[in-house]
């Protein structure tokens, strides 16, 4: 794992990891709210206790616990706390580009590590499908002590190389999962118009919950070049020899309906979306993607309550 290790930047997994004592609602928001949206109707066994918390379902809340010590606490079950995401990490050529410190390949490989430490550290199963035009590399979902270091070295022995086709694959993907679980796609979704839609529907169809962290260089979004500049085709697209100017207008509104688009098929198939760049800091960019579930989880479970009432 030696040279593995730069997926496992110290200085982010200490910040990510100090989430839980540093904005304890924020990590266990998260991590709950990850564990209850796929297994509502399931039959699961009573695993253990923890406190409860504005939003929690009061369906679960222990009351013989309650009357004995006058305090509140949720029944935790065992599927909850078996929780099984599946990392899928985009490898194709396009995202070998990277006009900054670190490529879109090792910006969403470090985010996939950091993601799968943590989910690690709760005792949760997690593994990881690297993909092109086809499926790459796995490691299959697992609580066990050595997920992390197969994980890191299967990012590290599949460097990003060929074309991008999400919908067969993503298909493919969805049926080896057998059951219910907690997709995270890490990718910058750069294919065909309709495809990402078609390549969604094989997650959605079979109720697992998506979670998409679109990773973008910041040059993609700001397009800063100036002067003639040599643009290196990737994935079978050609070189381009360009003024910067004369592309600027056009190349910012393609991609800003591109962004549009994106966002709103995940909208339309309830995905929740992230869009990070490069040029962010991982443990900030993290961080909001973290409080932000912690947030849409615990008002969809309010909101769900105040119905019941």
């Amino acid at each position: 794992m030696a040279n593995s290790a730069k997926f496992f930047d110290p200085k982010v997994l200490a910040k990510i990891g100090r989430l839980e004592l540093r904005a304890r609602m924020v990590v266990e928001g998260f991590i709950s709210g990850l564990h209850k949206s796929p297994y509502h109707g399931y039959s699961v066994e009573f695993a253990d206790h923890r406190e409860y918390t504005p939003g929690d379902d009061p369906r679960h809340i222990d009351w013989k616990v309650l009357a004995r010590a006058d305090r509140v606490y949720i029944k935790r079950y065992e599927e909850e706390t078996n929780l099984r995401s599946h990392v899928l990490l985009d490898s194709s050529e396009s995202m070998r580009y990277g006009s900054g410190a670190l490529s879109k390949y090792e910006y969403a490989a470090t985010a996939a590590a950091s993601l799968a430490y943590l989910l690690n550290r709760q005792q949760d199963a997690v593994g990881i499908t690297l993909f092109d035009d086809e499926v790459r590399a796995r490691v299959p979902a697992t609580t066990g002590a050595g997920v992390l270091g197969d994980i890191a070295t299967t990012m590290e022995s599949t460097p990003p190389a060929r074309k991008t086709a999400l919908a067969p694959v993503w298909r493919r993907v969805a049926e080896t999962i057998p059951r219910r679980g907690v997709i995270i796609i890490l990718s910058d979704l750069f294919t065909a118009s309709d495809d990402f839609g078609h390549a969604l529907a094989g997650f959605c169809e079979r109720h697992h919950e998506v979670v998409v962290l679109h990773i973008l260089d910041e040059a993609e979004l700001r397009f800063p070049f100036e002067g003639h500049t040599l643009f290196k085709g990737l994935e079978e697209w050609p070189d381009l020899l360009a003024d910067p100017q004369a592309l600027r207008r056009g190349y910012l509104e393609a991609i800003g309906r591109f962004l549009d688009r994106t966002e709103r098929e995940c909208a339309h198939r309830n995905v929740e979306y992230f869009r990070i760049h490069t040029g962010e800091a991982l443990d900030g960019a993290l961080t909001a993607v973290l409080a932000a579930r912690s947030h849409r989880q615990r008002a969809r479970s309010h909101r769900a309550w105040r119905r019941r009432r």
